[in-house]
């Protein structure tokens, strides 16, 4: 795949490429990250304003990892509780726009390194969640599945709170992929396989930094490619149309 380079920084003119661009396709893809929630009120992790930016007892990564949760499981909870889990939080127009375009047989599917659930929220019913949700927490004895709403009530008074499950006592896990585990080997085979047969892939807030998931575009051999993200990324030099601004607006067609 040849690059051409288009470059974009207008929100009206992004939203405008965008259209054409969907409406040329038919089997496309979108790929995206924590910029997609941004206008939603969750923020995000490298930005200046994002999690990795903010003062915490441990460092973020830490607290999100595999042996955090099992050794500091108070802490783990507190943090989860508090900033991974976004009740208030309502999709926003990227959203409803890719949701749209699922329903208008523009969109194939999205994968999506987010576990805020907001593509579903919004309408989208083919989602690959590679990092897993929050509205899934599960007991690892019995295989109950309990909601965030739960989570967020059984903690109400005490947010370091460990949750367990009420019908057989067994510790409650958050179906979300931390630091230290794989990626569910399902969903991933799912990922590849919609990237693989795309014949567009928009790419979109997110920093392509986070592997294994910023390494599935790879699997992409169609005929274009494009980015939008606010900041720059590695990939920028392979896509064929590279769009800088808020990807909300971009989506707003």
């Amino acid at each position: 795949m040849m690059a051409t380079g288009k470059a974009i920084t207008d929100a009206g003119e992004a939203a405008e490429e965008l259209k054409r661009l969907f409406g040329e396709h038919r089997r496309a893809v979108f790929f995206g990250g924590a910029g997609v929630s941004t206008a939603s009120g969750i923020p995000d992790f490298r930005s200046v304003d994002g999690l990795y930016h903010q003062r915490f007892a441990y460092p973020p990564e830490t607290m999100l990892s595999h042996e955090f949760y099992v050794e500091h499981p108070g802490e783990f909870f507190e943090f989860y509780r508090t900033k991974m889990i976004a009740p208030a939080a309502r999709p926003n127009r990227c959203h409803i726009k890719l949701a749209e375009l699922e329903r208008d047989g523009r969109l194939a599917a999205v994968v999506t390194q987010n576990i805020d659930g907001l593509h579903q929220a919004a309408g989208s019913e083919r989602v690959w969640e590679l990092h897993g949700s929050v509205h899934r927490n599960i007991c690892q004895r019995c295989g109950a599945t309990y909601s965030a709403e739960w989570v967020l009530e059984d903690g109400r008074d005490d947010p370091r709170h460990v949750p367990v499950c009420p019908a057989c006592g067994g510790t409650i896990k958050p179906d979300v992929v931390l630091y230290g585990e794989t990626l569910r080997e399902r969903v991933l085979e799912g990922a590849v396989r919609a990237i693989a047969e795309a014949d567009l892939l928009v790419i979109g807030g997110t920093s392509l930094v986070v592997y294994p998931a910023a390494g599935l575009t790879r699997y992409f051999s169609g005929d274009t490619l494009a980015i939008v993200n606010r900041d720059p990324t590695p990939q920028d030099a392979q896509a064929d149309v590279l769009i800088s601004c808020d990807i909300a607006k971009a989506f707003d067609f």
